[in-house]
Order: C-alpha cells, then structure tokens, then sequence
C-alpha cells in the first residue's frame, strides 16, 4: 500500500471513529435526558398522580419492611415463651435496653453515614461519599468488637443492674441468652447500621430484602434449635445471631459489587477525624432518642421487678409482670409497625407537595395517611378488647395464673387509647416537612418519656404495678392533647395558605 493510500485510509478512519464519538455522545446525551426526564416524570407524579393511589404505592413496601423487622424480635419471643417457659420471656425483657443501646451506636454511625452520603452525593461530591461509606464500615466493626468485649467481661456487673430482684429465674435466662447475642454483636450492628447507607444511595429493596432473610432464617432456625435441638433460650440466640450474619453478609455484597452508587474500598481507606465527627453530627438525634428509649425500658423493667411480687401475690411476681409486659409490648409492636409504614410512605409526598406549595394535597395525604393509620390502631384495638387472652396464650399456652390474669388486663390498660396513636404519630412527621423538626421531636418523646418518666416514678410510688401499667395511657392522653392543638393550628395555616 502507498503513503498515500495509508494516509487516505487512517483519515477515513479516523473520520468514522469521530462520526462514532459523535454517535456515542448523542445517544449518551439522549440517555442522559432520557433519565432525567423519567426522574422528574416519576418525581412529578407526586404532584399529579391521586393520593390514595401514592400512599399505596409507597407505603406498602414500608409497611412489609416494619413488619419484618417486628417479627424479628416478636418470633423469638413466641418460641421462647412456647419452647422454654413464661419465665424466660422475662429475662429476653430484661436484656432490651442493652440492645437498645446497640442499636443506639449502629443509628449514631449507620443513619449518620447514610445522611452524609445522600447529601455528597446530591452535591456531586461522589468521592467524599465513598469515604463516608468506608469511615461507616470501620467504626461499625469496631464498636460492635468493643462492646462484645466490654459487654462479656463485664456481664454479671451489667445484669445485675437491669432491674431483676435478687434470686429472678428470669436474670439467669437473661444471661444464658445475651451471652450469645453478644457473639453476634458485630454481625447486628454492621448489617443494621450499614443497611441505612444502602437505602441513602437509593437502594431500598436491596435493604428490604436483607430484612427478610433475616427474618425468615431466623423463623426456620428457631423452632429447630429450641424444639428440635432442646437448646432452649440459648437456641433462640444462635437462630439470631446466625440471622443477623446472613442480612449483614448480603448488605455487605452489594455493597462491594459494581451495582451500588458509592462502593466499598479497603485499600483506599484513610481514617478522618473530621469525618468521623461530621458522621457523629448527622447521627446524633436518633442516637440520643434511641438512648433515651434504653433507659425508660431500663425504668419499666426495674418498676416490674419492684413491684411485681406485692402486687401479684407470688414470690416470683417480678419475673411475671416483666414476662407479661413483653408480651403487651410484642402485640403493641406488630399493631403500630403498619402505622410508622404509612408515616413512611406519606413523608415523600407530603415533603414533594409542600415544596410545591400544593397545599390542598399536603392536607389531603395527611387525611388519608393519618384515617389508614386510625383504622389499622382500631383494627388492632378491637382484636385486643376481644381476645387478650387468646393473644398471651399465643407467648404462653400453659400460662400460669399470675400470668393470665395480669397480662391481658395490663393489655387493655396501656392499649386504651390505641384508636387515636395512629393520629398522633402520623401528626408528629407533618412538621418533619413543614421544617419544624424540633416539633416533631418534642411531639414523639412527650410521649415515649417526657410525660411517661414522671408518671411512671409517681404513680408507681402510689398504686404500684397498675400505677406503673396506668401510665402509659396517661402519656398517651398529654400528648395527644397536645398533638390535637398543634396539628389543627398547623391544619388551619395550610389552609390560610391555600
């Protein structure tokens, strides 16, 4: 071939290889504005699409992940009750505010990292982001190491202060159990703390569906090792630990695979003090909610323990109203987890709507999502006026009589005003988008502590065990006074804005 012909040869392939480029970069361009125009078509839709059909379509997949992770710990707890004794439910009750505490430092660094990378990410800042996902995973792993060491040699110590009278039955299976749990500690935080960076990247599935392998692991795993292999509380353990192993092991897949936005990245690791606190910073809140939720459970399990003998009129009173709260708080749990899955599925469209100053939707969405929540509260409340004793003797069918008789009373009593906590949680997440979030604290935790503590400490000091069950509904009824005023001043603006 000649130089010229070469040279005519390279030109003309080099002319097709930039007609190419062209090509690619068009249809990448028309890619690009392809996806841009579905996502503002999907975002648009929460202005125009009707609101019952989006609070359908967002808040089932909510309410599927709630109720998996409620049966988590409710699973446990039947098959112990139904495997071991109603003893031993108690002592699964007096280990709660431990693992609350776990959960507390898996939310400081899980939600924290989550909040960090969803913001770096919506600033174009991918890098920063995939330093906050790899800071997450190394402090995680530590924490969980350190309090599985701090938490075993220390566990007789730690015990002893959960609230259990000398000699409880319950205090030994509380430490046949967490013993194992804390084996686990690492697997629990990882996956639960990590499982929040997942869904920042816009992954929600993907953290869904960990929750329901662990969840269903632990169904299967259950019944074989505390009825086929006669393990007892110990058996409920190892079901959960292997569980929680398993969700943090497919959390941690993806998040290594070439799928998710921001990846994992050992080598490229470089520990950041400043990161570390801005991380701290995000996830402050929740932990010091979660906190405080520890030490009102530490405050309700050490009222049942004092109380308990006295008012049931058995030696081992204290070990039975602890076992019959957990039951109260297992069927409290699966009524309202449906409830924080509408409060879920409503948060995006209020929040979209509000911006757009659609203020007749923003009022439409908290009808609908706060009437879907009073039905499920009633549905629930119903079933607990008609059946209480039919729903203990799902935890403890060979209940004793202590048991029987105190349980499903104290079930009634603290579910007297369930109908209307639908109204009240869904309430408290509407200034969560109207940019009081403050309120909506102050709103949540009136509830769960503010008026709760002072009730408890008083009327236990008073009428003992039923003061301390008549508390409860005492809460709810201060703070949902206050909710009612705010949120009909809140309603009122909306329209005045309308």
């Amino acid at each position: 071939m000649s130089e010229q012909q070469a040279a005519t040869s390279r030109d003309a392939t080099s002319l097709d290889a930039t007609s190419l480029d062209a090509t690619s970069q068009d249809a990448a361009s028309q890619d690009a504005a392809s996806q841009d125009a579905t996502s503002q078509d999907a975002a648009s839709r929460l202005g125009t699409e009707p609101v019952s059909r989006l609070l359908l379509r967002f808040s089932i997949p909510a309410i599927a992940g709630m109720l998996v992770n409620a049966l988590y710990n409710v699973v446990d707890r039947i098959f112990v009750g139904r495997g071991v004794n109603e003893v031993a439910l108690g002592g699964l009750s007096l280990v709660l505010p431990l693992m609350t505490i776990s959960m507390a430092f898996a939310m400081l660094f899980g939600i924290g990292a989550a909040n960090m990378i969803s913001m770096r990410l919506g600033q174009g800042r991918r890098a920063e982001a995939e330093t906050a996902l790899n800071h997450c995973f190394w402090i995680l792993t530590i924490i969980g190491i350190i309090l599985m060491a701090v938490e075993l040699v220390f566990l007789d110590p730690i015990l002893s202060l959960l609230g259990a009278q000398e000699g409880s039955r319950a205090l030994e299976y509380a430490r046949s159990y967490y013993r194992i749990i804390l084996y686990g500690q690492v697997f629990f935080v990882l996956g639960f703390g990590f499982s929040h960076c997942t869904r920042a990247q816009g992954f929600p599935t993907v953290t869904m569906i960990s929750m329901f392998i662990g969840a269903g692991m632990n169904l299967i795993l259950d019944p074989i090792f505390i009825f086929g292999f006669g393990w007892g509380v110990e058996g409920a353990a190892w079901a959960t630990i292997i569980s929680q192993l398993a969700s943090a092991l497919w959390i941690l897949a993806f998040s290594f695979s070439k799928r998710t936005v921001v990846r994992l990245r050992f080598r490229a690791f470089q520990c950041s003090l400043p990161v570390i606190f801005q991380i701290m910073a995000f996830g402050s809140a929740q932990f010091f909610l979660q906190f405080i939720m520890s030490g009102v459970q530490l405050l309700y399990n050490m009222s049942m323990g004092w109380y308990g003998a006295a008012a049931l009129g058995v030696a081992n009173g204290g070990d039975i109203a602890l076992s019959g709260m957990n039951i109260v708080g297992s069927i409290s749990m699966l009524i309202l987890m449906p409830v924080f899955g509408i409060n879920q599925g409503a948060q995006p469209i209020l929040g979209y709507n509000y911006g757009a100053k659609k203020f007749d939707r923003v009022i439409k969405t908290y009808l609908g999502a706060a009437g879907a929540a009073t039905a499920i509260c009633t549905a629930g409340f119903i079933v607990v006026e008609l059946l209480p004793e039919m729903l203990v003797r799902v935890f403890a069918p060979e209940g004793s009589g202590p048991l029987l008789s105190f349980t499903p009373w104290a079930m009634r009593v603290v579910m007297i005003l369930l109908p209307l906590n639908g109204f009240q949680i869904i309430s408290a997440n509407v200034f969560v988008v109207t940019g009081r979030p403050k309120m909506s604290i102050i709103l949540s935790m009136l509830r769960q502590c503010i008026v709760l503590i002072p009730c408890m400490l008083l009327f236990g000091w008073f009428w003992g065990l039923p003061g301390v069950v008549f508390s409860a509904p005492v809460a709810d009824g201060f703070s949902l006074i206050l909710t009612s005023w705010m949120i009909i001043r809140e309603l009122r603006k909306l329209r005045a804005k309308r």
